[in-house]
């Protein structure tokens, strides 16, 4: 899932070298912890938020059929 989501995110952005994903593992629970340049924190983030939320259905649709719990956040 994390080679996934780190596919998806470096596609969108403008330094796909700069992106960063981290998996934490709380409860259970996978959050991955998206890192990006700012400068293309908006392409990530998309207008009011429609690509980040489309993004988080995605990967939670893959981590259902897995079985599993899954968040995305975006940090600054």
């Amino acid at each position: 899932m994390k080679e996934l989501l780190t596919y998806i995110i470096q596609s969108l952005v403008d330094n796909p070298n700069e992106v960063s994903v981290t998996e934490r593992n709380v409860s259970g629970d996978i959050i991955f912890e998206v890192r990006v340049e700012d400068s293309d924190m908006g392409k990530v983030i998309g207008r009011q938020g429609r690509i980040v939320k489309e993004i988080r259905v995605l990967m939670k649709a893959v981590a259902q059929r897995k079985g599993k719990r899954v968040s995305v956040e975006i940090m600054d």
